[in-house]
């Protein structure tokens, strides 16, 4: 016998009714055993009341906690001891409406999102999987309806084609019965944060762990939030610096743009939205730091993000609606994906941390011989490109591409059209559309009167530069 406490293996001096915690946390973990008449060192001292506890203690953990065990008697070095042995239960085993785990040699009590997801999986559940009666299907943004419906149109064909509403939600899985599940409101809802006020994320710019400079909450449905925290990050957090080769201009955001929206992407689908903890992005001048509360899969601990593993999303339902939007993988590779990504930039490894129930992405910079102080670049770019850190807001005598005289046709037709529609009638994305429009101001083309959401797009000069 291995005299050592553990995750399966507890000792105690004397019986305590007390001791149910810990027979209640073997039976919500995986099972163990308690062992009566050794010391915490594992020094056996036997005890003198073995055989009223054989017949006391089968009916009093049945009665007190609803289970069975074996309760039976070992003779070790000449002393008697009691051995209760107790199996992993599917259905959630509670002493005095407490709830008990084991964590290593420790029983502790769940409370919070702890016990909120602990009871969610004994059943069966997830938490995006819980139906919310007050949530109405007039509340559905239809907006990102039609953007979902056009980001599927590759890999759901028959889903993105679907016109009535409740149809298309009940094809998604989004329906509990009659009710609408959490999901939906995450993903399509018009105001989110109504049910789930924590739901935001926060974006800020540091000059050190306890200086903040500036910072901004996003809001809105994972659609909304995914192209806003994009937008925020490149336009106001980021730098974009400034390459010629030939008569090429290229624009290289300073960490890798696609590593960015997978980390974002990633914290979104995996958050643990019962915690408080809400997705932060910190901004530093040398590093950048996704941290999103997260409960993290058995079969996929920290460690096991940069090598090949399987997907075990914490919020299966929004997993695969970013699925068939084409955003993500099923196949767990979003990690590896943001590592191979840094590394083609020339950045170190991002590193992944899991701390106080937060898992935390790191991106750092690396300085380049062709760069000037304070500045990175993309190391595929060759040595005789020259690198210019200059604004991005100097208009260029350059001729439209197609995309670019698509977006300039659809705003002469429709000056207030809004950013999410003009990615359903060109068929890209948000994000595309946020630089075109960037590009198009940046050409003189287009110039912005109003605000973001009442003003209207004024045409400066038409697609063949005319005034």
């Amino acid at each position: 016998m291995n005299f050592i406490e553990s995750h399966k293996i507890e000792f105690k001096l004397e019986w305590k009714d007390n001791w149910l915690k810990t027979i209640c946390a073997f039976a919500n973990t995986d099972g163990g055993k308690l062992y009566i008449g050794i010391k915490d060192d594992g020094t056996i001292t036997g005890i003198d009341d073995h055989k009223s506890l054989l017949e006391v203690l089968p009916n009093k953990i049945n009665n007190r906690l609803g289970i069975l065990t074996k309760v039976s008697a070992k003779k070790i070095e000449g002393k008697h001891i009691i051995e209760v042995s107790v199996n992993k239960t599917f259905a959630p085993v509670s002493f005095e409406g407490k709830f008990y785990k084991r964590s290593g040699s420790n029983t502790i009590e769940l409370n919070g999102s702890n016990l909120t997801n602990f009871l969610l999986k004994k059943y069966g559940k997830t938490w995006d999987d819980i139906a919310v009666e007050e949530f109405k299907l007039n509340e559905i943004n239809t907006e990102t309806i039609d953007r979902f419906k056009m980001l599927a149109q590759e890999r759901v064909p028959a889903v993105s084609q679907e016109k009535d509403l409740r149809s298309l939600l009940e094809k998604l899985n989004l329906y509990e019965g009659k009710y609408l599940k959490r999901a939906a409101i995450l993903l399509f809802g018009k105001d989110p944060q109504k049910y789930f006020i924590q739901s935001h994320s926060k974006i800020g710019k540091f000059l050190s762990d306890s200086e903040l400079l500036t910072s901004d909450i996003v809001e809105g449905n994972l659609f909304e939030q995914l192209d806003k925290l994009i937008d925020i990050l490149r336009t106001k957090y980021l730098k974009s610096y400034i390459s010629y080769k030939g008569l090429q201009r290229i624009e290289t955001l300073e960490y890798p743009y696609e590593a960015v929206r997978e980390a974002i992407i990633n914290a979104l689908i995996h958050r643990d939205y019962s915690d408080t903890t809400v997705l932060q992005i910190r901004v530093y001048d040398d590093k950048i730091i996704f941290s999103n509360g997260a409960t993290l899969s058995p079969e996929v601990p920290i460690e096991k993000f940069k090598k090949n593993h399987i997907s075990k999303p914490f919020n299966p339902i929004i997993a695969n609606i970013f699925y068939k939007a084409g955003f993500v993988e099923s196949w767990g590779k979003g990690t590896n994906n943001i590592m191979d990504d840094c590394l083609k930039m020339g950045l170190p490894e991002p590193e992944y941390l899991y701390e106080l129930k937060a898992v935390q992405v790191i991106f750092r910079k690396v300085k380049h011989k062709n760069v000037p102080k304070n500045a990175t670049v993309d190391d595929t770019i060759s040595d005789s490109v020259n690198i210019v850190d200059e604004p991005l807001n100097e208009p260029l005598n350059e001729p439209l591409n197609e995309p670019l005289q698509k977006m300039l046709e659809v705003i002469e037709k429709d000056p207030y059209i809004i950013k999410n529609d003009l990615a359903v009638k060109i068929g890209i994305s948000r994000a595309s559309v946020t630089r075109n429009l960037a590009k198009l101001k940046e050409l003189n083309y287009i110039k912005r009167e109003g605000s973001d959401k009442t003003g209207r797009w004024v045409i400066i000069k038409n697609k063949s530069g005319d005034k």
